[in-house]
């Protein structure tokens, strides 16, 4: 079984994120979306339950796909399967920069990992879970950009300012 890892704050999970998940479910035979921390990225939105929640309600169904979480380095929670490729996807040269560094780290640390990149849909390529934050602090219309499955989280958690 061939099986894929995608790898991600999701803080929320967008239309982008989803695209790449539905890609890469048709190119591998599993897809384990991990929902890890990122301590770069600015305070989270959701708690790494609630996220892992949203994306169980987002993926549901897509029968290959599972949801898990892991605080922890990427190259180790992959040492839980036989041979995976992670999934990252790209939006444009400044995300391969920095996606590319992370595989060789995680090839030195886990040298039977391989990273595959996925480039974004066309439609998707401005779209980030950082943007979709501020839109939602601002009110501003999400319809576009995060799937509807989780619009009424995202609208809750905004409306109470508290991220």
């Amino acid at each position: 079984m061939n099986i894929a890892i995608y790898p991600g704050s999701f803080d929320p999970i967008t239309l982008g994120h989803l695209n790449i998940i539905r890609r890469t479910a048709q190119i591998f035979d599993k897809v384990v979306v991990c929902i890890m921390i990122n301590g770069e990225k600015d305070t989270a939105m959701f708690s790494p339950e609630q996220r892992v929640r949203m994306a169980r309600r987002v993926t549901e169904r897509i029968p290959n796909v599972e949801v898990d979480y892991f605080n922890g380095l990427l190259a180790e929670y992959s040492k839980r399967y036989d041979k995976p490729v992670v999934v990252k996807g790209l939006r444009a040269v400044t995300d391969f920069e920095n996606e590319f560094t992370m595989a060789l780290i995680n090839k030195k640390i886990n040298p039977e990992l391989e990273t595959m990149f996925l480039t974004a849909s066309e439609k998707y390529t401005f779209l980030s879970s950082s943007a979709v934050k501020d839109v939602a602090r601002h009110g501003g219309p999400l319809e576009e950009f995060i799937p509807i499955e989780i619009l009424d989280d995202v609208r809750a958690i905004a409306g109470k300012g508290k991220y």
